[in-house]
């Protein structure tokens, strides 16, 4: 059965420290027998406030971060979902919470940016979240293949709309990420209740990768990254600090429970597509 893996870390503003950690968790991971790796949201620049001029960096293929993501796909010859990362559409545009998929030979295959933004209230110690003062809304789900299983992509906040990963199951979706720096408060209140939810509901394996534990800018993540069954069975958990979560992928598993409960041949409403699929074609 396709081995997977989650990266925990607990990023902060220093690029090239981020990278460094990303590495060698990354190799671990693939030392495990991973074929498709998936790091958590924003582990490459946390708390960074030079995001518009590391977007143009990467867009205009002058950063650090995009050769890296490439060299460590091919080095480990492995998958590699890569959190996420500033990264405009076009040239000059404002930055989108971009994740890219690239294949084990470091080809960037196909980009999903963040559908839903996180603008809200929070009784922790930062209180205000404003994601939309800094990235631009994406506008396009992504479902792809790989040796691992079609894969749905989502990231963090998106875990709270159902809707949209009821378009990746109809999408095809066997396995669906969720890239996260979910917060203490908000993570101990919802995290595991909604994965949970999203992979019974789907039908599909959850894989999350979440940032975890408390940042040099005084930020507390909540971590736990897992991995769910369909059947909604936590199979793999990281409370806290950085680390690496592996599991298998059992097809056959999924299908069985699609079988004896044929939910998606069941609805008696299929919602209006408000978003619709991006192409494959990077």
């Amino acid at each position: 059965m396709p081995q997977v893996a989650a990266i925990q870390m607990i990023s902060g503003a220093d690029i090239q420290a981020n990278l460094d950690a990303a590495a060698r968790l990354i190799a671990e991971a693939a030392q495990q027998g991973a074929q498709l790796v998936l790091l958590p949201e924003c582990f490459a620049a946390f708390g960074n406030r030079a995001l518009a001029d590391i977007a143009a960096a990467e867009y205009a293929g002058t950063g650090p971060i995009r050769p890296f993501l490439a060299e460590q796909a091919r080095q480990h010859g492995i998958w590699l979902v890569a959190g996420s990362i500033p990264l405009p559409a076009e040239p000059g545009g404002k930055a989108m919470a971009c994740c890219l998929v690239l294949d084990e030979q470091g080809n960037e295959v196909v980009r999903y940016d963040k559908l839903h933004l996180f603008d809200v209230e929070v009784a922790d110690s930062q209180r205000s979240y404003r994601e939309s003062k800094d990235y631009a809304y994406g506008d396009r789900f992504v479902c792809i293949d790989t040796p691992v299983g079609r894969l749905g992509l989502s990231i963090c906040y998106d875990v709270r709309f159902a809707e949209l990963y009821a378009a990746l199951r109809r999408a095809g979706a066997e396995l669906i990420v969720v890239p996260s720096a979910f917060t203490a408060v908000t993570g101990a209140a919802h995290w595991e209740v909604l994965l949970r939810a999203r992979a019974i509901e789907t039908q599909c394996y959850i894989l999350a990768a979440n940032q975890g534990g408390t940042h040099a800018n005084g930020r507390e993540t909540f971590g736990h990254s897992c991995l769910i069954d369909p059947w909604g069975e936590i199979t793999a958990c990281l409370p806290q600090g950085e680390g690496v979560v592996t599991g298998a992928i059992d097809l056959q598993h999924l299908n069985t429970i699609r079988g004896r409960m044929p939910v998606a041949g069941h609805r008696r409403f299929e919602p209006v597509d408000a978003i619709v699929p991006a192409s494959t074609e990077f």
